[in-house]
């Protein structure tokens, strides 16, 4: 974990109600796709934890949905306004699980972390498929993104107006080697029922400090009590009870 002063260079729409903001600054604590920042906003008490989408020795980018009065906020911060951010939190995805053909499962805003992994994965000898799901069209973010970096991608909408109509759970295929996912708890349950590997899932809690001492987000395992701040985000299926 490193705390650091980082200014916003982009903070615009990708969607009616789906932001990304790029922030300029020290990225080094960013080991492994999979990991997220907390973000200290302006007159706000509680941090915001998000994945992180992107980053390079420079910059890194989140992506988030306006659904509160918070998140709108957020949504109203200006380029060139600096914030206070903890950066490398979390354990992350473990690529070296992956094997020859990883499966990339994402669900809404649940995609931006699998970005990062799609393009970690891209640097491998792997075939990766990713399956996008979102509610309808004008939900829809980074697919020409992922068709950059994947060998198959396949997107599902609930109303069908784009791509397959459906959930993304509807399209996992029989064969792959490991699977990564990340996206609304419900969405991850179905996963975990239709999945026939190990895999891993990375999941999304409010958090109070972000680094394990508050313990206000804990999930039970099959190993105990475990903190999605610090034994997460990202947890094996193996371990997961549903």
């Amino acid at each position: 974990m490193q705390e650091g002063i980082f200014t916003i260079a982009e903070n615009h729409a990708l969607t009616g109600s789906i932001m990304r903001m790029k922030l300029l600054g020290d990225t080094e604590a960013i080991q492994r796709p999979g990991q997220f920042v907390n973000i200290r906003l302006p007159d706000r008490y509680l941090r915001r934890p998000l994945s992180v989408c992107d980053v390079d020795s420079m910059s890194f980018s989140v992506i988030y949905k306006t659904v509160g009065e918070g998140t709108y906020y957020m949504s109203t911060l200006q380029k060139g306004l600096r914030l206070d951010i903890l950066t490398g939190l979390g354990n992350g995805f473990n690529l070296d699980r992956a094997g020859r053909n990883p499966l990339l499962i994402g669900g809404g805003t649940g995609v931006a972390p699998l970005y990062y992994l799609a393009k970690a994965l891209h640097r491998r000898p792997a075939h990766v498929t990713a399956l996008l799901g979102f509610q309808n069209a004008d939900q829809a973010i980074l697919i020409k993104e992922f068709e950059q970096l994947c060998d198959h991608v396949i997107v599902t909408t609930e109303d069908g107006s784009l791509g397959r109509r459906g959930v993304v759970t509807d399209v996992i295929p029989e064969e792959y080697s490991f699977f990564y996912t990340c996206g609304p708890e419900a969405m991850m349950e179905d996963v975990y029922g239709k999945t026939d590997t190990d895999g891993e899932f990375s999941f999304e809690a409010r958090m109070g400090c972000g680094f394990g001492v508050c313990m206000g987000c804990t999930k039970r395992t099959l190993l105990g009590y475990k903190r999605i701040c610090r034994d997460g985000p990202v947890l094996e299926k193996g371990e997961l009870i549903w």
